[in-house]
């Protein structure tokens, strides 16, 4: 019965939320009380909602003051200079232009924010696509195959879904995939050399270079910076302040690897001396603080959220058995691959249930099944996040059309382009995490 039930609030859940009927925040709420008060647990759903979100409270406080920590320093113009240089280093050049749209990619990405990611690359990077004549398809794909990537860092989405539904620190996530994460970052910027010298030999067949030299010269490309390319907030900007403030974060990313303090104190800490070292008037502070706020509200409200979801799908014992009907109908001798099969199917998992969806609904129930052949949550956690790059680009995923938007390109066209690569690197997740020892079977 109580199997049955499960399946039924997941299938609900699942298509509530692909028909965008209800948001995830209220589908993760009022979904799971609706079926415990069916299931007669009405009288003990607080408790097993206050469980859930004790469970979730940690990875809430991380997300609340990572956003916040790099949306100041973003405010600051911290990663400004960064931007301006390799814009200009890669001039006029096709195959510098798309290397250093995917270098620059994949260094904003570990913001976690993958919207502030494509508005930086693109419209840094967009004039310089477009008078080359290079397809805006070849900038969105870069730039979404490098978010996937760096969307799995602490305070990014991915990982903090998962470590709210499995009850797992983000970071310790985070540390298990980084070798991955790495090794995924510069098959990225592999891909992108290689795009780049086709894009170098069509333009001087096609004449657009002068020379063979591979450069265009113009004087918009020569003194193109991110401040002439994109709309600023200039009274926000401290560039007398950006060597303490890249101290202050490195010392913060430092601190995260050596887990010299658990990654939600450091983030508390690095918020305030953020705004103490660059917005000393409290007006300034409040006007920060207020400007990321949406952001900030949007994500914690939805991972607390998922705890009552985790909390109500635990405690009235519907994910254990859900998982018994799962191992019933499992050949034992495919039990202790359970961390593979999670690996492989969470890229079209994610791709066509969306993140919420997938991780929300299908991952307890693999987590449950798995913990029934020994294998410990954090490598079906770890598992789970492998499909990410994959499923980033997937059509329940709000950002992708922020991306298509602005690059003004067709979903299906940066399917088309950006598919083959992506499995690339989901096979290089799963690669790394076997030789790593982070999944076995």
């Amino acid at each position: 019965m109580l199997s049955i039930l499960g399946y039924m609030m997941v299938i609900t859940f699942l298509c509530l939320i692909m028909s965008k009927r209800v948001s995830p925040f209220v589908g993760l709420t009022i979904i799971p009380i609706v079926f415990g008060i069916i299931g007669g647990f009405g009288k003990e759903l607080g408790t097993f909602m206050m469980e859930g979100i004790q469970n979730v409270a940690p990875t809430a406080v991380l997300l609340l003051f990572a956003i916040l920590y790099f949306g100041i320093m973003l405010d600051t113009g911290l990663f400004d200079p960064m931007t301006t240089k390799i814009i200009q280093l890669a001039k006029g050049d096709p195959l510098k232009i798309i290397v250093g749209s995917a270098i620059l990619a994949g260094i904003i990405g570990f913001d976690g924010d993958g919207s502030t990611t494509m508005m930086i690359c693109v419209t840094a990077f967009l004039p310089l696509y477009k008078k080359l004549r290079i397809s805006p398809v070849i900038l969105a794909s870069i730039t979404i195959m490098q978010i996937g990537i760096t969307t799995l860092v602490p305070w990014g989405g991915p990982a903090g879904r998962v470590g709210s539904v499995l009850n797992i620190d983000p970071t310790t996530l985070y540390l298990k995939m980084l070798p991955g994460m790495l090794i995924s970052l510069l098959y990225v910027v592999g891909v992108a050399y290689f795009i780049g010298l086709r894009e170098r030999a069509r333009c001087r067949k096609e004449e657009i270079l002068p020379s063979s030299n591979a450069r265009i010269k113009d004087a918009a490309v020569d003194n193109a910076s991110v401040g002439n390319l994109t709309d600023q907030d200039f009274a926000s900007k401290r560039p007398k302040l950006i060597w303490l403030n890249f101290l202050l974060t490195a010392a913060i990313m430092v601190a995260i690897v050596l887990e010299w303090l658990p990654s939600a104190v450091l983030f508390i800490i690095g918020t305030s001396l953020g705004l103490l070292i660059n917005y000393p008037k409290l007006t300034d502070q409040r006007e920060r603080i207020a400007s990321h706020a949406p952001t900030a509200l949007a994500v914690v409200s939805m991972v607390l959220a998922a705890g009552i979801f985790a909390g109500i799908f635990k405690g009235t014992l519907m994910s254990e058995e859900m998982a018994k009907t799962l191992v019933a109908v499992i050949p034992d001798k495919l039990g202790q691959f359970m961390a593979i099969i999670t690996a492989i199917i969470s890229a079209p998992g994610i791709f066509l249930l969306g993140p919420d969806g997938f991780y929300f609904g299908i991952l307890p129930i693999l987590a449950e099944t798995a913990a029934s052949y020994g294998i410990d949550p954090l490598a079906i956690g770890t598992a789970s996040l492998y499909g990410t790059p994959f499923g980033v680009m997937g059509p329940l995923v709000a950002s992708v059309y922020l991306l298509i938007q602005i690059t003004g390109i067709s979903l299906g066209d940066l399917h088309k382009h950006t598919a083959k690569w992506a499995v690339g690197i989901v096979a290089i997740y799963i690669i790394v995490g076997v030789f790593t020892g982070t999944i076995s079977f």
